[in-house]
């Protein structure tokens, strides 16, 4: 594993002054605290925030992630239960989705992934009640704390069946993706016709329902990570209502996100976007290469990217998207990047790859103040909506220092987190009332959490958390990763 680690580990860096010198030896500047801040020594993080007119208690935001331990039918498993158990053990008062699901069987990303749908209404429920249960066991109330559910059709990364089978439906032929999923250039039968798409539309507003119904408070509307209502965002070559200039390729998003807000008046919407893309990357041996795109120019298969340079990003579409949701009244955006299944490092940054990953171009802080940095640009044309920040896992220990700082900067509004919660899920609750990590507990990005059920199996913390070493997943996910070790 030690073969893929080409920049400093975070791990060594003893102090944040060595953050800090570190990346000024990459040429950036980033806010960093020196003392990791509880609540009563006057923490940011500790402050009320205004989501959709509803006081969130503090700063903390869970990012949902997909889950892959649901059964066949999308209904939680015991496992799934204990993941929300410890969403609502963690202390933060925003939980942005708890995890993604699909508004119809066929818009799984994988076989195992939860429904929001009529046959997965008790499901829902207790996937709720158990992270509201936990969460007043932990703090003593629910005062302060707004639930989310993240509705999704994973688009060109459907697989509904078999982990092992794409059934992709794309928004359009994309030469670079589409071979990686075996969909032929001249194939019409993958592509969304727009009678499908008021379907679909539809499918959105009646899962938004049943949410509201169940409880939640609030319903994020994925539009990040590659899956549809991303891939719709970059259609500069659909023809029709749904493609061309950015009205079209936005228009799918901005329907659902109306549509759901007028049937469900009462129920927040959010909307989480990958405000930027770049060309999809590739493993070359040793090292990770972008795929050739040179007779793609101007590349117009991304959003957020700059056409003439895609390597890079353009932020003035994303930029003219925020201010379209603003005025469609929803009530908080997070914002993401890229897709991790062709462009991991810049959405996901880690020193250790997932099995079907590569190792990083560049040192993963670039990559986790790329994220940063990108909100700090957005905040602006956000108003009075707040901005959810991604990316920040992998600042490890000093994870606190950089997110305390940035939200007194009014870089971000929330902080979210993603991986850390699974291997520790409290870290928020330490930190707002003791202002202290426990260091042995903290995620060290190792990507297994990718790498197991990139396999077929449950996605969690195998190094850290003892739960999943115990499970028979472990020790095939030892092998997965010695077997490649040796390649």
């Amino acid at each position: 594993m030690d073969s893929f680690v080409k920049y400093p580990k975070v791990a060594q860096l003893k102090s944040t002054a060595a953050l800090r010198a570190r990346y000024a030896e990459l040429g950036l500047s980033l806010p960093i605290d020196d003392q990791c801040l509880s609540a009563t020594a006057g923490s940011p993080l500790a402050a009320e925030i205004d989501v959709g007119g509803f006081q969130v208690a503090n700063r903390w935001c869970i990012q949902p992630m997909e889950g892959w331990d649901a059964n066949r039918g999308g209904n939680p498993t015991a496992h799934t239960l204990r993941r929300w158990r410890r969403f609502g053990l963690s202390g933060a008062k925003l939980i942005w989705g708890g995890e993604a699901a699909a508004v119809r069987p066929s818009g799984r990303a994988n076989p195992h992934q939860i429904l929001a749908t009529e046959t997965n209404r008790s499901g829902l429920s207790d996937l709720l009640a158990a992270l509201q249960a936990a969460h007043r066991e932990k703090t003593g109330s629910l005062d302060g704390l707004l639930v989310g559910l993240q509705l999704t059709h994973s688009g060109r990364f459907s697989k509904p069946n078999d982990h092992r089978r794409p059934e992709p439906r794309i928004a359009y032929h994309h030469p670079l993706l589409d071979p990686l999923a075996g969909i032929a250039p001249d194939d019409p039968s993958v592509v969304w016709t727009d009678e499908e798409l008021d379907e679909l539309i539809d499918d959105f507003v009646s899962s938004a329902r049943l949410a509201y119904e169940v409880g939640f408070q609030l319903v994020d509307i994925k539009a990040c990570h590659g899956y549809l209502l991303h891939e719709f965002l970059s259609a500069r070559h659909r023809p029709g209502p749904f493609g061309g200039d950015l009205a079209g390729r936005s228009r799918l998003l901005m329907k659902i996100v109306r549509q759901v807000r007028a049937a469900v008046p009462q129920l927040r919407v959010g909307v989480r976007i990958s405000v930027f893309d770049i060309v999809p990357y590739c493993n070359q041996g040793e090292g990770a290469q972008p795929m050739a795109f040179d007779t793609l120019l101007p590349y117009e298969l991304g959003f957020g990217t700059d056409q003439d340079k895609p390597l890079e990003y353009d932020l003035s579409e994303p930029r003219k998207l925020i201010g379209q949701l603003v005025d469609a009244g929803v009530a908080a955006i997070n914002l993401s990047c890229g897709c991790p299944y062709y462009n991991p490092h810049i959405v996901r940054p880690a020193i250790f790859p997932p099995s079907d990953g590569y190792p990083p171009p560049e040192d993963p802080l670039a990559s986790v103040w790329r994220q940063i940095d990108v909100v700090r640009q957005c905040k602006s044309v956000a108003g009075h909506v707040p901005l959810v920040g991604s990316g920040y896992s992998y600042l490890q220990d000093y994870l606190p220092h950089v997110a305390q700082a940035v939200v007194r900067s009014g870089w971000v509004d929330l902080v979210g987190l993603g991986r850390m919660v699974l291997s520790y899920p409290e870290l928020p609750h330490d930190v707002l009332t003791a202002g202290t990590l426990n260091r042995k507990r903290v995620c060290r990005t190792f990507s297994d959490c990718t790498t197991a059920p990139r396999h077929g199996m449950v996605s969690g913390c195998f190094p850290l958390d003892d739960y999943y070493k115990q499970l028979p997943d472990a020790e095939q996910l030892i092998q997965i990763k010695l077997s490649r070790r040796n390649l």
